[in-house]
């Protein structure tokens, strides 16, 4: 293209109708025949008789067609054309009965036909139902004025044909009737209601021309011309130079037969070739050079009128006639029909100037006032008008637009977008798709591309466009697109972006390249941060670690917060083969990573330190994107677990793992409700004489192999979590790790089974003469949770009728976020029922000595941790003493757990410890077996060389020494 904007504005060619081709085939066809009728007539058809023949049955041949071709059309449409369909084919059957009549006089009779008779009146039937037709099809007017206008342009025309038509002919028709010869009147009156009905027929067809309706209008013009040759031929029939000398066969009937053809053909060929509305020619039909000279004729109308008119009366004057009366009258009345109209006209040319000054006075205000910019672009792409809003939107004056190529203010980079949606728009029928919007960066006055949002219309061939400034809007989205994919916080990509990245990573280009891999990174000691420094310092340390995380990573990678604590990385593949070398590469960035995370963080003015732990996965053939993050958070766990502060790549068997878990709390979910739940118990004994001073209670699993699974064992999950819930705000949608932990009702479920069957079982032993007390181990916040009802320990003692002193609640606080007013209060409440407190785990932990110092304990239990090591270890043998001398000094009982070899015995007798628990003495029981461990009442206590551990039974029983009591212990036999 020459120009932009002409390529902005050129439209595709439409593919053509295959119906085009028949509408052809048809046109060829009445050509050929309507020529063949003309070289028959002109050469005489080579015989007298077969030119009677087709001169007469012919022409009633070729009119019945007509009549038959506008009846069925007639009866194949439901609209207000039909009636004029119908009195077309009734006037060319009266046509055909004429021809026929005539034919049966020169052919079959052999005789002259008679004047006048009975095919003067067919033909004079002929013109009446053609005129009333084509006044059916015209645009009927609205106004009084209007059908007086259409009366009057109706006259013009037929006077001045009359005028002329008498001054050549009509006139000797008349004084021939006035002779008086025999026969003169009905033929002279023959002679005159011939033409006087063909220029009725005439003037309709041309007023009518210009007033035909838009409805099917190729039919009606085709239908239009078929009566415009019929009135020539009955014109050339009447004229003094050929009536005298006619005979059927001459060359004037393939006027009329050409006539009777083409009004057949008018209906079904015009619907043929113009079935469906034509976009293109619609189009074309809009723009400005449409046929100028066509529009002005209707005006020209009146005029011409009086032009014809004024020629009749000078034949007469030059002539040297004498000038007739009829004429002078017919003049007359049509110069006083022409002033009648021009008055009508100035009248309606004023109505309709003020109306228009008032609508562009209205609009012009709109467009004026308006606060979008209306623009009117040419064909060729060349701004016509911009409006004055355009120095307020654009930056630029209206007159400085116009005349612009409106292609050189679109952004090259949003143009052929804007040209592919203008060319299918204007190739797009104007019916379905009246307007459209386009919206791109317009450039403006300062240099700057805003973003517009434009609704384009057509107008004349080219553009009518209604634009806005949508910069803000385009703002406001990006802004909210951002805020939904990225962190509050740290302005990182959250789950829902980094998601994505990695499915795009994992589908794009870079499907075939597996040493893409994930990064789970979670910072660990991050809880204490907030715990200790509060949430405000701990989000100053997740934006600083965001900023490292962000610096850390390569360009083409993405880093992203996932929530909490937790941070991933996508490390994009280099396309190497080399698995090993990959994973070694991959692994040193983590590590990298890891290292600049694990740097002091300077926060409130203190320096703090956190670890990380890191987690990868490599993107495997195949493997999904909710899998490969899946796989790198598993690794990530694994390196928690694994000691923290490290870099875990992941293994199949992590995956494995987790499914064993899932099993596990599935079965647990189970087993609760279908009561495969047993109770052991573990005595305590009295290093000092071997009795049996209380029981422990302890839950096991009973599994379909006959094996107890420990709590170590089924609530291992539980404890990791509760021990690794390092975070501040919890995360989005939690981790895959977590999704295996029984929930938090599971494990409450249990504990309320736990200590239900442990004070059922102690109230019966009781009641047998079996007085040891029964301690149950209940966490701090089990014991507040508002789930368990108040009172619901005070409850169960006096249902099942259990004594005072006879339930020890071993307490472990683990978490220095229990709130201590209320714990105390709590525990003091138990106290006065006489519920024994003993505090579990002392000597691990951080609120073990602030338990000591406010809560009301009677006992405190030494942590295993403390006695597994107090032989071997001078220095844990130290702790543990020191710890024992405080608990003597407030004068408590206190109770080592797991103690397994009679050197931890004595050990811990040396160091003043009263109590002692563990496989030194007996493992867990059944309630036979504790039964008869409670008859015999003592165990042997080691005093020197290590001893065999007696777990109870006949002599016959299993006698089993473990090295902890948290192993599975074989199902007793019954």
């Amino acid at each position: 293209m020459s120009t932009p904007g002409a390529a902005l504005l050129t439209r595709q060619p439409l593919a053509g109708s295959g119906r085009g081709s028949k509408g052809l085939a048809m046109q060829l066809l009445l050509a050929v025949v309507s020529s063949g009728y003309a070289v028959g007539a002109a050469l005489g058809w080579g015989s007298d008789e077969l030119a009677e023949i087709m001169g007469d049955f012919g022409l009633s041949a070729a009119g019945l067609l007509a009549a038959v071709s506008c009846f069925t059309y007639a009866r194949s449409i439901d609209s207000r054309e039909r009636p004029a369909w119908l009195l077309f084919s009734f006037s060319s059957l009266m046509g055909c009965c004429g021809n026929a009549v005539w034919g049966w006089y020169e052919v079959v009779l052999g005789e002259a036909v008679p004047k006048p008779s009975l095919a003067d009146f067919a033909f004079l039937c002929f013109a009446p139902p053609a005129i009333v037709g084509l006044l059916v099809l015209a645009k009927r007017p609205v106004t009084r004025a209007g059908w007086v206008c259409l009366g009057l342009d109706s006259w013009l025309i037929g006077g001045s044909l009359l005028t002329l038509s008498w001054s050549l002919a009509l006139a000797h028709a008349a004084r021939t009737a006035q002779s008086g010869a025999p026969g003169s009147v009905p033929r002279a009156a023959l002679s005159l209601a011939y033409p006087l009905l063909d220029i009725a027929l005439v003037s309709m067809v041309l007023v009518l021309h210009f007033r035909r309706s838009e409805t099917n209008r190729s039919a009606v013009n085709t239908a239009i011309a078929a009566l415009a040759l019929t009135v020539l031929s009955d014109a050339l029939f009447t004229s003094p130079l050929l009536s005298a000398e006619y005979q059927s066969g001459q060359l004037l009937d393939a006027g009329w037969f050409a006539g009777s053809l083409l009004l057949a053909y008018a209906p079904w060929g015009a619907r043929r070739l113009n079935p469906l509305p034509d976009p293109v020619a619609h189009a074309r039909a809009e723009r400005p050079h449409s046929r100028p000279i066509t529009g002005s004729l209707p005006a020209l109308t009146p005029y011409l009128a009086a032009a014809v008119c004024t020629l009749g009366i000078l034949y007469n004057v030059v002539d040297g006639r004498k000038v007739d009366r009829v004429v002078v009258f017919t003049g007359c009345t049509v110069v006083l029909a022409l002033v009648i109209r021009q008055g009508i006209m100035l009248l309606d040319n004023i109505a309709l100037t003020q109306e228009l000054a008032q609508k562009e006075n209205h609009f012009r205000s709109l467009v004026q006032g308006s606060s979008d910019v209306i623009m009117i672009a040419a064909p060729t792409g060349t701004l016509r008008y911009v409006s004055p809003a355009a120095a307020g939107v654009y930056g630029r004056e209206a007159e400085e637009l116009v005349g612009t190529e409106l292609a050189t203010l679109i952004h090259p980079e949003d143009l052929g977008r804007v040209v592919h949606e203008v060319r299918r728009f204007l190739a797009a029928p104007p019916t379905e798709e009246p307007t459209t919007r386009i919206e791109c960066r317009f450039r403006s006055g300062g240099g700057e591309w805003l973003n517009v949002e434009s609704t384009v219309n057509r107008h004349q061939g080219g553009l009518i466009l209604n634009s806005r400034d949508v910069t803000e809007r385009v703002r406001l989205q990006a802004q909210l697109q951002h805020s939904a994919e990225h962190d509050p916080l740290t302005d990182l990509p959250n789950r829902a972006l980094f998601t994505r990245r990695v499915r795009q990573a994992l589908t794009g280009r870079r499907a075939g390249d597996h040493s893409t891999a994930v990064l789970f990174i979670d910072l660990d000691g991050f809880k204490a941060v907030n715990d200790t420094i509060g949430h405000q310092a701990g989000d100053e340390l997740l934006v600083e670690a965001a900023r490292r995380l962000q610096d850390s990573v390569r360009a083409g990678d993405t880093a992203a917060r996932l929530g909490g604590d937790e941070f991933a990385a996508l490390i994009l593949g280099d396309g190497g083969r080399d698995r090993s070398a990959r994973e070694y590469q991959v692994h040193e960035i983590a590590d990298r990573l890891r290292t600049t995370l694990s740097q002091p963080y300077r926060i409130a003015g203190s320096e703090v330190r956190v670890a990380a732990s890191i987690g990868v996965a490599f993107a495997d053939p195949g493997i999904t994107p909710s899998d490969l993050m899946r796989n790198a958070d598993l690794a990530m766990y694994r390196a928690k677990a694994g000691g923290k502060d490290r870099v875990e790549m992941y293994a199949p068997q992590m995956q494995a793992e987790v499914v064993r878990k899932a099993e596990l709390a599935g079965r647990l979910r189970t087993a609760l409700h279908d009561g495969e739940f047993a109770l052991l118990h573990q005595p305590v004994v009295s290093l000092a004489s071997g009795e049996i001073s209380a029981v422990v209670a302890q839950a096991r699993w009973r599994s379909a192999q006959g094996i107890l699974f420990t709590p170590a064992e089924f609530l291992r999950v539980a404890e990791c979590s509760s021990a690794g819930g390092a975070g501040g705000a919890a995360g989005e949608g939690g981790s895959t790790a977590r999704a295996v932990v029984p929930d938090a009702s599971r494990t409450a479920e249990l504990g309320r089974w736990l200590l239900e069957e442990a004070v059922g079982q102690a109230a019966e032993r009781h009641r047998a003469g079996h007085d040891v007390p029964v301690a149950v181990r209940m966490t701090a916040q089990r014991l507040l949770d508002r789930s368990m009802p108040l009172g619901s320990v005070e409850a169960l003692l006096t249902r099942n009728g259990l004594p005072s002193g006879a339930l020890v609640l071993e307490l472990a606080v683990s978490d220095p976020r229990v709130p201590f007013d209320d714990l105390e209060r709590r525990l003091a409440a138990l106290r006065r029922l006489g519920v024994l407190i003993a505090l579990d785990g002392f000597g691990s932990g951080y609120a073990a000595i602030s338990a000591l110092r406010r809560l009301p304990v009677d006992m405190l239990k030494l942590d295993r941790g403390l006695v597994e090591g107090v032989v071997e270890s001078p220095r844990l043998h130290k702790i543990t003493a020191g710890l024992l001398r405080i608990a003597n000094d407030l004068g408590m009982q206190s109770v080592a757990e797991g103690v397994d070899l009679p050197e931890q015995v004595m050990a811990l007798r040396t160091m003043g410890c009263t109590h002692g628990q563990g496989m030194a003495f007996s493992g867990p029981l059944d309630e036979y077996r504790l039964r008869r461990a409670l008859v015999r009442g003592t165990f042997p206590v080691p005093g020197g060389a290590a001893q065999p551990a007696w777990a109870g039974g006949s002599p016959g029983g299993s006698m089993v020494i473990h090295r902890g009591s948290h192993n599975e212990t074989p199902v007793p036999p019954a």
